[in-house]
């Protein structure tokens, strides 16, 4: 099973997290953000990744440091559950319609770290939660799990479902990527023989 868990403390956060890449969807989710535990929630149900996020943050700031450190983690113990990277697919895209919103996501799975981030939100916060938190959460995550991202609103008015579809779209691409690609015999798909 490929799976992982990690412990990071802060100053400003403490975090719990456990992954399982091969599991059902199942998630536990406790950030400190009603916010942020939807978009963790269903971004576990929708890649089919076992989750499990607890948090304890300095939320009487902002939600900042909390959003920014989960993704830290997360891609941590994404890197960390994928191992040599035998065998996986490596990329993933997915063009997913969330009522007026159209996100397309595509990533690959290279060991180097990029994020393209076209998402246009109208509002500034969903709830207590900053909007630009999101892409915070994103840089954190593909700098720290080695991938190259691209999310981006091709339509879309409604800022909760701008975000909704974009972190499903994102584990949706992520579900493909990481599949084991049984034609590759376990090679690392890649000229260079590592990712």
């Amino acid at each position: 099973m490929r799976k992982s868990y990690l412990e990071r403390k802060t100053k400003e956060t403490d975090i719990k997290l456990s992954i399982n890449l091969d599991g059902t969807g199942v998630s536990n989710i406790n950030t400190g953000s009603g916010f942020l535990d939807h978009m963790l929630t269903l971004f576990s149900k929708h890649s089919r990744f076992d989750l499990t996020v607890e948090c304890s943050g300095d939320t009487w700031v902002d939600f900042h440091h909390t959003a920014e450190d989960i993704g830290i983690t997360l891609g941590l113990a994404f890197k960390q559950a994928l191992g040599d990277k035998k065998g996986i697919t490596r990329y993933g895209d997915t063009i997913l319609p969330m009522d007026e919103a159209l996100i397309l996501s595509a990533v690959d799975i290279s060991g180097r770290s990029y994020l393209g981030y076209s998402l246009k939100p109208r509002a500034k916060k969903v709830g207590e939660f900053d909007v630009e938190l999101v892409e915070e959460f994103f840089i954190a995550f593909t700098q720290n799990a080695g991938l190259n991202l691209h999310v981006t609103q091709l339509a879309g008015k409604n800022t909760h479902h701008i975000l909704e579809g974009a972190f499903k779209s994102v584990a949706r691409s992520l579900k493909c990527a990481v599949k084991i690609d049984e034609t590759l015999n376990g090679e690392i798909p890649s000229t260079k023989g590592v990712l």
